[in-house]
């Protein structure tokens, strides 16, 4: 039982588990199965982004930009199928992928050519994506009368239960998770950010790494900037405003290190999910909005606290004591 307790992401997933039977108690219908299908999709964009975050944060980067680069995404495919009303769904979700790569890769070139620190980069592309977005609509909305009935509602779609937005969610789980485990890009991802001056010995190019990094986050949010859109209709300049904080949030709940090199993809997704399930039970039980800011704020800094222990406990041995059978941790 021991044992159990210091696994993250089964503690983690039992704390879930606790919070939804605890919510229960004053909103009866809260553990319904369509309920909780209900939060996992209404999740599923967050886990998205924070998957995207995951990954350049294992590089001992971060990407302050991911929801500045949704929202810019989401407003140039909004506008397209508003314009051009032939235009397959299929063409435009790959556009608002290649959009959001795109942008990322410029956060990635700026970092690996220039060295430029990741917080200060996407910080200012943050503000510069967020600026794109009002030029390229004039600081008009994209409503729901603009856009075709398929790019609205193919998301929507139940199939074996779930939304198709859910099934995506559950696919790109699937697909961040065979990348970091089965791939070279994955092997240089942890590397990179649990000890870059070995990874460089060992071959691995950790700057090639980082930037591969960065245009897999941007794909993400590319693809959650459709995702956002026609899950809730309308594209403006301000959509998903400090979703970057919550994807953030959901690696460091998930036990991602912001050292960099530790984490798991099922730790992001039940950080995400603690979210979701925080975010549908405040409101539920009557909890102010400026409260739930706070509740969250608390749960971070949390998180934060606890992986910062856990990563200091564990050490690192750079001397060994024969004589004495001990080691020496740093």
């Amino acid at each position: 039982m021991q044992k159990l307790l210091k696994n993250r992401e089964m503690l983690l997933g039992l704390i879930i588990i606790g919070m939804i039977l605890g919510f229960t108690t004053r909103a009866p219908n809260f553990a319904n199965p369509d309920n909780l299908v209900t939060i996992f999709n209404d999740t599923s964009i967050l886990i998205i982004l924070a998957l995207g975050q995951m990954v350049v944060i294992l590089t001992k980067s971060i990407d302050l930009s991911v929801a500045a680069n949704l929202a810019f995404t989401g407003m140039a495919v909004a506008m397209l199928d508003s314009a051009y009303p032939g235009l397959p769904l299929a063409l435009l979700v790959l556009i608002s992928i290649g959009i959001g790569a795109a942008l990322g890769a410029i956060n990635g070139f700026l970092v690996w050519a220039l060295q430029i620190p990741p917080i200060v980069v996407t910080l200012g592309t943050l503000t510069i994506y967020r600026g794109m977005s009002f030029v390229l609509s004039g600081g008009a909305w994209v409503n729901a009368h603009q856009m075709q009935p398929d790019f609205l509602g193919v998301p929507r779609l139940p199939v074996l239960g779930l939304p198709i937005l859910s099934w995506v969610a559950i696919a790109v789980i699937l697909l961040i998770g065979f990348i970091l485990t089965r791939t070279a890009f994955g092997r240089s991802t942890y590397a990179a950010g649990g000890n870059p001056v070995a990874a460089i010995y060992a071959g691995i190019d950790v700057g090639r790494a980082r930037f591969l990094a960065f245009v897999l986050s941007g794909a993400l949010a590319g693809l959650s900037g459709y995702l956002w859109v026609s899950r809730y209709a309308v594209a403006y300049v301000d959509i998903a405003a400090g979703f970057e904080l919550d994807s953030v949030a959901a690696c460091v709940i998930g036990g991602i290190s912001i050292a960099g090199g530790i984490g798991t993809v099922i730790g992001t997704v039940l950080g995400a999910l603690f979210l979701g399930v925080i975010k549908n039970a405040l409101p539920v039980i009557g909890i102010s909005p400026f409260a739930q800011m706070a509740i969250s704020g608390i749960v971070i800094v949390l998180a934060v606290v606890f992986n910062a222990r856990a990563e200091a406990k564990k050490g690192r041995i750079i001397l060994r004591d024969r004589a004495a059978g001990k080691e020496v941790t740093a």
